[in-house]
This record gives structure tokens, sequence and C-alpha cells, in this order.
């Protein structure tokens, strides 16, 4: 039993050395184990149910705002992801938030666009789910769950003849191991890596990016509750605009090269 058990998580362990790629501006390795063309069409699909069971927007300087704007900046990335057919939709929704979806599918709640102060604001929110696209990280994520959910598997076959009091600790503590030891701080990567990426190509389409710091300082002026970093999807505002302002002597490089 003990061998089998050892085959299989190593198995499944050796997922996380396949199908590896880099991700632009930041050189970073990740794992894609989900081919493209599917998750494009899962995102697709996804989309449209959500432009047809949701209601968009019929404010025409929003609507006009963020398609000139979405355009402007996904030309910064059109050379390295030619044949990604992008679309900005705005819902009218007060949600101070946006998304992204993979295949080049942006959503901006008309919430978000109400808080903003200035097109550069709103060009960093764009530049930041334009980055989770071309950083492909919903397929990092999906991909992190399948090996988690595989190792997991593997390991609830190999306690299979453990006491059930023992089995139940083992699978709790793999259970919050991987949620908070690997996929929420996965999470939080994601998100900084987004902010960086999205800071850059806002720059080159021309936006100013100081922009990003105003606007975060807002968005953390609005909170009353906050959920501990550790335990959240995203990194604190604190964390947010400490790197932003790290990073932020290279995006003005960028904003007054292409300016």
């Amino acid at each position: 039993m003990k061998r089998s058990f050892s085959i299989i998580l190593i198995a499944t362990a050796t997922l996380f050395g396949i199908r590896c790629t880099t991700v632009p501006e930041t050189g970073r390795r990740a794992i894609n184990l989900i081919p493209e063309s599917q998750l494009n069409s899962m995102s697709l699909q996804a989309f449209s149910d959500m432009k047809a069971s949701s209601e968009i927007s019929k404010n025409a300087k929003y609507n006009n705002m963020v398609r000139q704007m979405g355009q402007r900046i996904s030309a910064v990335v059109q050379e390295d992801f030619p044949n990604t057919e992008w679309e900005f939709v705005v819902f009218d929704d007060d949600q101070v938030n946006a998304f992204a979806m993979a295949g080049g599918k942006v959503g901006v709640y008309s919430g978000l666009i109400d808080l903003v102060d200035s097109e550069d604001e709103l060009a960093v929110v764009i530049g930041h789910e334009i980055a989770h696209v071309t950083a492909r990280h919903s397929n990092e994520r999906m991909s992190q769950q399948k090996i988690a959910g595989g190792i997991g598997a593997a390991l609830a076959f190999g306690t299979g003849e453990l006491d059930d009091a023992t089995r139940v600790m083992i699978l709790g503590a793999y259970g919050a191991g991987s949620q908070f030891g690997v996929l929420l701080p996965y999470s939080r990567t994601h998100e900084n890596e987004a902010d960086e990426i999205g800071l850059y190509y806002a720059a080159r389409a021309g936006y100013d990016p100081r922009a990003a710091i105003t606007f975060w300082e807002k968005m953390k002026a609005q909170k009353s509750g906050r959920t501990p970093e550790w335990a959240s999807t995203h990194p604190s505002d604190e964390t947010r605009i400490n790197h932003l302002k790290e990073i932020m002597p290279r995006a003005l490089e960028l904003y007054h090269l292409y300016r």
C-alpha cells in the first residue's frame, strides 16, 4: 500500500514540472496544464452567459471610455498576443470591481468607474486586468487546483487503511496547508504580478502610472472591515501601495519613453 501511494504521489507531483510558461515582464515560471484553446472556449461561454444574465451599462460615456482605453492598452501587447480577441464590457452594477477571463474578456463594473477621478486611474485597473490575461493566471490557478486535487486524491487513497481519526487529521491538515500555504499565496502573487505588469502596460499606452497610487489609496479609505492578508486572495491595500511605489521608477521610465 505504501509503495502504491508513493507512486501515485510522485506521479501527481511531477505535474509541477511540465507545461511551464514564462510570464511576460516578470520572467516568473508558471504551470499551465490546461490547453489554451479549451480555456478560451470556456471563458467565451462564461462571458456570453454573463452578458445575457447581467445588465450591461447603457452609459455611452462609460462604454466608449472603457472600450477605447481597453483597445489602446491591449494594442501594447498585440504583437506578443496577436490571436487574442479582446472584448471590454461595462456592467451596470455598483460593485467597485473589474475582472478578466482567459482569451481577452474583460468586464468593468460601473461602480468602479464612478469611483475613479481620471482616465489614468481607470487605465491602471484595465491594465491590471489585461495583465491577468497575458500572464495566463486563470490557467495557472486551475492547474494548481488540479494538482492539489490530484495530490489530495492520492493522499486519501494512501491513508485508506488508517483509523478514521488519523485519516481525517491528515486530510484536514493537507486541505488547510494547500489552501493557506499554496493556493492563497499564489493568488496574492497573481494580484501583485498583475499590478506590476498592468502598470507597465498602462504606462506604455501613455497613461500616467502614478494614478495607481491615488486609486489604491481611495480603495483603502473606503473599506471598513478587512480580511487578514494571509487568509485573503488579494494582498492588503498597504502591500499593494508599497509594491507600486517600489516599481514606480520603472513605470515612469516607460511612461516618459512612450508618451
